[in-house]
């Protein structure tokens, strides 16, 4: 059991940072290489960059999720990862997942606000954010309500896809948007706390892998559409760059509404 644990931090964790990693180093590279051919030719041809790529791993942990609901060796891990922590931890409970999703998010704000600068300011990275939580929270809901599947502890049925992963990953991915370009550690820290976050609803009782799994791949792909979508709807809605308030819709667990966030300063 302790066995399949690390792998999932290990692997969701790991191998999602390294995957935006090598994308950057595909493109430092064509850099590099544009800089050597502008020394001889004066108008050097851009290499397109791939426009799937980034798409790639959520794709396959969603269909890893999806593989799990059918009676198959995937769904036997959900079964035997159920039976092997109730038989090692059957009295483990913890809440502070709930508050661990949110923490790479807030993590954005409170870099920004000791002076540490992200890819994005105030207004934009605060929409980029609103972007990928809806997507996330509807995208999630009207999965839960399809597919109504049985919690593990029997509560409900709508354990498909864990929505505290789902919520942490799209958290952690924003993070990692915002700061990979000072430094690969705070990537690393949110899909770490991520991971935790899937982890620990696992010990919960309140989901199985797949769930997790599933909800891991949804909040990467959520978030990484609001980074590609946003420059599109910036370019309609905005006019006034120096623009310090933000009207922004929000939709997540069973809640919607419209915040007003005010910036103060520069």
């Amino acid at each position: 059991m302790k066995k399949t644990i690390l792998v999932f931090l290990m692997f969701t964790g790991s191998f999602t940072y390294a995957q935006q990693t090598n994308y950057r180093t595909v493109n430092d590279s064509s850099m590099e290489q544009q800089n050597q051919i502008s020394l001889t030719a004066p108008t050097p041809i851009a290499k397109k960059q791939p426009i799937l790529r980034p798409y790639i791993l959520p794709a396959v942990f969603i269909s890893y999720g999806f593989a799990s609901l059918g009676h198959n060796p995937i769904h036997q891990i959900n079964t035997n990862t159920k039976n092997e922590l109730a038989e090692d931890h059957p009295l483990f409970k913890t809440k502070i997942d709930n508050y661990l999703q949110y923490s790479p998010a807030a993590a954005v704000y409170a870099l920004n606000m000791a002076g540490i600068k992200g890819k994005n300011n105030f207004r934009d990275r605060t929409f980029i954010y609103a972007i990928s939580t809806a997507i996330s929270g509807i995208a999630a809901l009207s999965l839960k309500s399809i597919t109504k599947v049985e919690r593990p502890d029997g509560s409900a049925n709508n354990s498909f896809p864990s929505g505290h992963t789902t919520t942490a990953f799209a958290a952690a991915s924003f993070l990692q948007h915002e700061y990979k370009n000072v430094s690969p550690w705070y990537g690393i820290a949110g899909y770490a706390v991520a991971s935790g976050v899937g982890v620990l609803r696992l010990y919960n009782n309140k989901h199985w892998v797949g769930d997790v799994v599933a909800g891991a791949g949804l909040g990467i792909l959520s978030t990484q559409l609001a980074y590609t979508i946003y420059p599109l709807i910036k370019k309609k809605l905005f006019t006034n760059k120096s623009s310090q308030t933000v009207l922004i819709p929000y939709y997540q667990q069973h809640t919607g509404g419209i915040s007003m966030l005010y910036q103060f300063g520069k």
